[in-house]
């Protein structure tokens, strides 16, 4: 089993660097073992992030048709790893035959992991790590399904869709967690809207007004613990601090951005809007906003507002919304209301809709099994992008236009990955420093004082 090791951002970066030096040796036409698996062989699969999304997934990727195997596992934390495989042992039995020696703990375990023989990982780490991940996964010739989003800035993102050209020349399959492209009635109504049934959604601007909602409560808290080092609480917390979740706009309202960017088929060019911390104070809520609002701007003029927020005893809304010259539609709901009177709502043909986040592990695996094109990462990061062009938005309290915000610079991540590095060490730049104060507060992002971009 892997201690944890001392890592640095900047080594974890030149991941990059190796998959593009792999890619120049391979060429386009290479096949790596990982890319094809018929759909008589037994597909070994590993996985990265042992909490609960990740054990989900895992075990949905378990549930697939044809024989399929989970040989190895990788947390940060043992506790997680051994976790994750007694209750997906206890679930699916013989699917699951992980030994000791295949349950890798620490900084570098997702490299143990992937090295253990699989044929397919799944990336379910928190948000920050996976463009690391997936850098590594590419340049060993694994298939890939990671959790969206897909990475927590522009560094990042830009690091992933490099790696991902790379998956492309090698033929790997790769999926990303926007269950909603694999859900029957979103397909359905995106397929009216794109064929004009609310006005053309593409060339004319004739869709007037997209609207877009995460809206919910606060979601789990886990409190500092006395025997915990700084980075080992914020990585047990990881949903309350940027560097790894990416600020709930990202970790959850990606979903409803993706959505409109599917019906508009690419990402807006702007974003300006607001937000801040109206009902969250605690110590353990880190540093991350409980509201943000922003408005977006596709390149025909279309606008998007865009609202998510965690709120208790409030109005909860998670839904998407379009509007053109002939209609209405509540894509979430599946409907449309015209203005010549007509309505239409989607019905599924089987009766009950199957599961999404099942479904896109189906088409997965069979893309895997029949070598079918299958690579979802381009559009997995662009929806990324768009969240984190909207936290620019509100964090700076500037508009922020798509290409400045793909082009930043800006890396809140450590300097070190250490569980036992110190506030210099892990932010050498105290102006970025994610470390508490005397009252056990972090600092947050403030519009019109600290670049957020």
């Amino acid at each position: 089993m892997s201690e944890p090791t001392t890592a640095t951002r900047r080594d974890f970066l030149k991941t990059s660097a190796a998959v593009a030096a792999a890619a120049a040796l391979t060429g386009p036409l290479v096949r790596p073992a990982g890319a094809f698996v018929s759909a008589s062989d037994e597909i070994k699969i590993g996985l990265i992030g042992c909490g609960g999304r990740g054990t989900g997934a895992a075990g949905q990727a378990l549930s697939t048709q044809g024989p399929v195997k989970l040989i190895a596992v990788a947390d940060a934390f043992e506790d997680n790893a051994r976790r994750a495989v007694k209750g997906l042992k206890g679930e699916h039995g013989d699917r699951v035959d992980v030994k000791d020696d295949n349950i890798f703990v620490g900084f570098d375990a997702y490299k143990h992991c992937i090295d253990s023989g699989i044929d397919l990982i799944v990336i379910a780490t928190s948000p920050g790590f996976r463009p690391i991940h997936f850098a590594y996964a590419v340049q060993q010739g694994k298939n890939v399904f990671m959790e969206k989003p897909v990475g927590t800035d522009a560094p990042g993102i830009r690091q992933l869709l490099e790696a991902n050209k790379i998956a492309k020349q090698k033929n790997l399959k790769v999926a990303v967690g926007l269950q909603r492209h694999h859900q029957a009635r979103y397909i359905e109504t995106i397929k009216r809207i794109h064929d004009g049934a609310l006005g053309n959604a593409t060339e004319n601007g004739e869709l007037d007004l997209l609207r877009v909602y995460w809206n919910g409560t606060t979601p789990w808290v886990r409190p500092r613990k006395p025997e915990q080092t700084e980075i080992e609480y914020q990585m047990r917390n990881w949903y309350y601090f940027v560097w790894l979740c990416g600020d709930h706009i990202t970790e959850q309202h990606i979903h409803n951005l993706d959505v409109a960017n599917w019906i508009k088929k690419g990402p807006p060019v702007k974003a300006s809007g607001m937000g801040g911390r109206t009902l969250r104070y605690g110590p353990d809520n880190g540093q991350i906003y409980d509201h943000h609002a922003v408005e977006y701007t596709y390149a025909d003029g279309t606008k998007m507002a865009s609202q998510c927020r965690h709120w208790a005893n409030c109005k909860d809304d998670v839904s998407e919304h379009a509007s053109g010259i002939k209609g209405y539609s509540d894509v979430s709901s599946a409907m449309m209301k015209l203005r010549n009177g007509d309505e239409w709502r989607y019905k599924h043909p089987g009766g009950r809709e199957p599961d999404a986040y099942q479904v896109e592990h189906d088409d997965l695996f069979d893309a895997i099994r029949n070598n079918k094109d299958y690579n979802e990462a381009d559009y997995g990061a662009s929806s990324t992008m768009t969240s984190i062009l909207g936290r620019m938005a509100t964090y700076s309290g500037k508009e922020v236009t798509y290409e400045q915000a793909i082009n930043s610079d800006l890396d809140l991540h450590p300097k070190v990955y250490d569980f036992k590095a110190t506030a210099e060490e892990a932010w050498p730049d105290a102006e970025w420093r994610v470390w508490p104060d005397k009252d056990g507060k972090y600092w947050l992002p403030t519009p019109g004082v600290r670049r957020s971009f």
